[in-house]
C-alpha cells in the first residue's frame, strides 16, 4: 500500500501511467468493449466502475492542454448528439478535476483510435457507452 494513491490503482496500472510519456492516450473501457481485441498493453480492473477508475486515474493523470480535445467519448450509434448518462459523470468528474469536457468520437473511429492507444484498461463497467480515451499531459514544477 502507498500513501495517498488510490487503492483501485493496481501496480500494472500505476507503471503504465508512469511509462506513458505526453501525447501518449490510454483507453478506460467499458465490459463490452472489445479491449483485448484492440490493446498493445492490457490491464483489468474487473468489478470496478469507470466513475471511480476515472476519478483515480485523473488524481495522478495530467491531460494535454496543448491539444483542442485530451479526452474523447464514444458517440451513440444512430444519435451522435445524445449524451449517456455516463458520459454525463464523465463530464463532471473530469470538471472536479479542472479539466475539459469530452469531445466525441464515432464509433469505428473511436476504436481505431484505442487500437493506437498506450494501453486499455478493461473496468467492469456495464452502462453503455461507459468508455473514454484520455491524452497525457505534462506535469508543471
Amino acid at each position: 500500500m502507498l500513501k495517498n494513491i488510490s487503492p483501485l490503482l493496481s501496480p500494472d496500472l500505476l507503471h503504465v501511467l508512469a511509462s506513458m510519456g505526453h501525447g501518449d492516450e490510454i483507453v478506460l473501457a467499458d465490459a463490452n468493449f472489445p479491449a483485448a481485441t484492440h490493446a498493445k498493453r492490457l490491464v483489468h480492473l474487473p468489478g470496478l466502475d469507470m466513475n471511480r477508475v476515472l476519478d483515480a486515474v485523473l488524481s495522478l493523470l495530467p491531460l494535454d492542454e496543448y491539444v483542442p480535445d485530451a479526452a474523447f467519448t464514444m458517440q451513440v450509434v444512430g444519435d451522435a448528439s445524445a449524451v449517456p448518462e455516463a458520459v454525463q459523470d464523465f463530464t463532471q468528474i473530469l470538471q472536479r478535476h479542472s479539466e475539459r469536457a469530452p469531445a466525441s468520437l464515432e464509433r469505428h473511429a473511436f476504436y481505431a483510435r484505442a487500437a493506437q492507444a498506450f494501453a486499455i484498461v478493461a473496468t467492469g463497467e456495464t452502462r453503455l457507452y461507459g468508455n473514454i480515451v484520455l491524452k497525457k499531459g505534462v506535469v508543471r514544477s
